[in-house]
């Protein structure tokens, strides 16, 4: 699909400063393991960070869909293609 043709932005003000605070704490995160990796720390430690960096990222996600979702169902497009769009933003999760 073109860029432009069909294309669902945060039109919620609040929900994009939210998601933008997210993905920002994710950077700083993604930052402290990279100096932890550079500072020879433990590998648990690291991991755990990781983890907890993967963890961030999911709640973005979910959150990000969530005001997808919301944009679809306010559309005026028909049942058929709200889930068609749902489905293929779900798609590319996995």
């Amino acid at each position: 699909m073109p860029p432009g043709e069909d294309d669902v932005k945060l039109a919620d003000p609040e929900a994009k400063a939210k998601l933008l605070g997210r993905v920002r704490r994710i950077e700083g995160q993604a930052r402290g393991v990279a100096r932890m990796i550079e500072e020879d720390r433990d590998c648990s430690e690291i991991l755990q960070q990781l983890a907890a960096v993967r963890s961030a990222a999911h709640q973005a996600t979910v959150a990000l869909v969530r005001s997808y979702a919301t944009e679809c169902v306010v559309s005026d497009a028909d049942a058929e293609e709200i889930a068609d769009a749902l489905a293929m933003a779900l798609s590319r999760l996995a």
